[in-house]
């Protein structure tokens, strides 16, 4: 019989207090704010809640159908909220990113220029694929999933017998027309749920500031604080006559949403509740100390110089060239973000105690253990199986690497795409690959069009020159036989260049009309094609295929093992009275916290400063001087001069702050945050949109594996928003149809 655990039992919100002598000043009082909480979740916080500013219901805030809930979108990737009746939605502005590169041109660059649509006719299309998902619904779905599942399961089986339940619950959830489904699983497999999503297809950009606001700083001031970065923009949200999900049409109608957020025309202050609505996608809180040690000493170095080396030879190789230039925009700013992400990863980690506190943990949890007989039967061969298990995936993860980026080349990724699909097509729709499914058709055409605005043909082969290089340097019995019998890679072969010189001319998968042609083509046309990276992704397929079954059968085996392991992490955390919250995987989760500063380590403050004390810390507000003050007139810190103007003509209008004698730009607080929030709305204690959360500091970036009293977020605080929207874009009927 399963057992049900209360996951957040009484303990949520765990309160730190000091002994103070006779006459000592009182102690200060942490509030400990770590958790990406289910919504179901929140009854069982309700009393912190309610005791840190929370004005609303927790039990109200479980209906995913009701307010505030069901104002919170996704967009596949970034979070976002409706906050007009009119679909109008208000994400980040490096979530729009995409589709402000893909509009712009040399002629019109939005990028660099910002975009504001007069009326509802003049918005435009967002990128192909982009997507609207209202959540409507969350049900378990555990005992479905573990019904189909035995002991005697080998990893392969277990991967399968998993899949297939989760495909047939999502087959029948999407009967329901316009609805994605998608089964989530929590506390590493411990908990299944399935969750229902209306999909809006027809997404528009309505608005963007300049990238010297919405990207002001760029990545000189990405992940750090003092911040100035107005990253907002909005999107609108469309849906046929008859209210219903729609293709893009010109006779589609603004989607009128159940509920929106009401639009504060303040930020919070100092000490006030927060609260922060999102889809977080991926923390690992829970992984074991090896895992920590191998991800801290191979993994992000690793990727740190890959990215870093991608962004260069994007850069070399766009050099001159603006069209290119604006293609690989988006690209480059993502593997920037990262780069720098990993860079930070490993200084935070080098000057944490993070991998002697797993150890420890590992050693009391081998204590608990065993003292007590039916814990040693129930779990320790867990631990040693766990431990066998992790081992075993690092002895590949150089190739590994390696060939999950292979695909970079858009050229070979949408070929092996293209006859993956055909291959798919041949077997019934439900034993066909995720992705590949009747119901991924449109996601995948949408996928295949949007290549024109990401590729050029010069850049694209230097991307997949710099992998394949990499490729050549693992050790020979790593290699794949018919990746080196195409590329005639053996005995040395040094003219690589040349052969991707004639791939590239010899192909016709750079035409949109060329490559949606082949969707739908039988596997045999695939092997009578001509076309030279056609021809690459068959020979290489069956190769390709095994190495992926092995990867399942890994995955398999983990699925057996990580959620024992949760369940003994559980078990232990509970009999110590502390909260437990599952690791965050891209469903909606609730976080919460105060706006306040914090003392980074010794030596990181070197002057007062907009934001910055220069004494105690960082403050948890910076305004328009820091803007001014940092403004050099050229990239990254250029603003437009309109925005200059107002700020040297104090023309604050109502969004001034007395307390700050400005206008605040952004601010901090202590809210539980991971990628994928990006875009998430920040509410008051009354559910009102009070900023847009878009970052972490630096000292936060180990968050996704360690939440410490030095765990911020940064957000945009909505007075901003509103006073560049209306004092310096001319935005002013944007504001009133939020309500303003």
């Amino acid at each position: 019989m399963k057992i049900k655990y209360p996951f957040a039992l009484a303990v949520a919100v765990l309160l730190f207090t000091g002994c103070a002598e006779s006459g000592d000043p009182a102690p200060v009082q942490t509030v400990s704010t770590e958790g990406m909480w289910q919504p179901h979740q929140l009854p069982e916080l309700a009393g912190e809640l309610r005791r840190l500013g929370l004005e609303l219901d927790p039990a109200g805030m479980t209906k995913l159908t009701d307010f505030p809930m069901n104002a919170v979108i996704s967009l596949g990737g970034c979070s976002a909220s409706f906050v007009s009746p009119k679909g109008l939605v208000v994400t980040n502005h490096h979530c729009a990113y995409g589709s402000i590169s893909y509009n712009s041109t040399e002629e019109r660059d939005l990028l660099a220029n910002g975009f504001l649509a007069g009326d509802l006719t003049e918005e435009l299309p967002a990128a192909p694929g982009s997507r609207v998902y209202v959540t409507v619904a969350m049900d378990e779905v555990t005992d479905k999933v573990n019904s189909r599942l035995s002991d005697e399961m080998d990893g392969a089986a277990r991967f399968k017998a998993i899949e297939d339940a989760q495909k047939a619950l999502v087959s029948e959830c999407e009967k329901d027309p316009g609805h994605r489904c998608e089964v989530y699983s929590y506390y590493g497999g411990l908990d299944y749920y399935l969750v229902k999503q209306l999909e809006i297809r027809d997404v528009r950009l309505v608005h963007a500031p300049a990238a010297s606001i919405g990207k002001f700083g760029g990545d000189i001031d990405n992940w750090m604080w003092p911040r100035h970065t107005g990253d907002y923009a909005f999107y609108r949200a469309y849906v046929g006559k008859d209210g219903k999900p729609a293709d893009y049409s010109e006779d589609n109608v603004p989607y009128k949403p159940k509920h929106y957020l009401p639009v504060a025309s303040k930020g919070p202050e100092e000490g006030d509740f927060v609260m922060v609505a999102g889809y977080p996608g991926r923390t690992n809180r829970y992984r074991t100390a090896q895992e920590v040690e191998s991800n801290f000493d191979w993994y992000y170095p690793t990727m740190q110089r890959v990215l870093a080396e991608w962004s260069q030879t994007i850069a070399a190789a766009t050099a001159g060239n603006k069209d290119a230039e604006l293609k690989y925009a988006s690209l480059v700013a993502g593997l920037n973000n990262y780069a720098k992400n990993f860079t930070g990863m490993m200084e935070g980690y080098g000057r944490s105690d993070l991998l002697q506190r797993k150890r420890q943990l590992e050693q009391d949890l081998q204590a608990w253990v065993e003292a007590d007989e039916t814990r040693r039967q129930k779990y320790q061969s867990t631990i040693d199986d766990l431990d066998t298990l992790v081992a075993e995936k690092q002895s590949t993860r150089e190739r590994d690497l390696v060939l999950n980026y292979m695909d970079r080349s858009a050229m070979l990724g949408a070929a092996r795409k293209l006859y993956r699909l055909a291959v798919e097509g041949e077997k019934p729709d439900a034993e066909r690959e995720p992705g590949y499914q009747q119901r991924d058709l449109t996601r995948f055409t949408e996928g295949m069009r949007r290549i024109e605005r990401s590729f050029h043909p010069a850049v694209d082969k230097q991307i997949w020159l710099y992998f394949l290089r990499r490729y050549q340097a693992l050790p020979r019995e790593q290699h794949i036989a018919s990746f080196d019998r195409f590329l005639n890679l053996g005995d040395g072969n040094s003219d690589l260049e040349s052969a991707l010189d004639k791939m590239y001319a010899g192909t016709q998968l750079g035409d949109t009309g060329q490559r949606l042609a082949w969707i739908g083509r039988a596997p045999a046309d695939f092997s009578e094609s001509e076309d030279p990276f056609i021809q690459f992704a068959v020979a290489v397929h069956d190769d390709m295929l095994a190495l992926e079954q092995e990867e399942k059968a890994m995955e398999g085996r983990f699925a057996r093992l990580r959620p024992q392991y949760m369940a003994l992490l559980i078990d232990y955390y509970r009999a110590q009275g502390k909260p437990v919250y599952p690791d965050a995987n891209s469903s909606l989760r609730v976080t919460y916290g105060l706006v306040q500063g914090y003392t980074p380590p010794a030596g990181t403050i070197t002057a007062a400063a907009d934001g910055n004390d220069g004494a105690d810390g960082f403050v948890p507000f910076t305004t328009l001087r820091g803007v001014k003050a940092k403004y050099t007139g050229e990239e990254p810190f250029d603003a437009p001069e309109a925005l200059l103007s107002a700020i040297d003509e104090r023309d604050f209008g109502r969004y001034y702050d007395e307390r700050l004698d400005s206008v605040p730009v952004n601010f901090l607080s202590t809210v539980d945050i991971t990628g994928g929030n990006s875009g998430s709305p920040t509410m008051n204690g009354r559910g009102e949109l009070v900023g847009l959360v878009f970052d972490g500091t630096y000292d936060s970036i180990n968050a996704d594996w360690d939440f410490t009293d030095s765990t911020r977020a940064i957000h945009v605080d909505v007075g901003y928003m509103l006073w560049v929207m209306e004092h310096v874009d001319g935005a002013g009927y944007l504001v009133r149809e939020m309500g303003l």
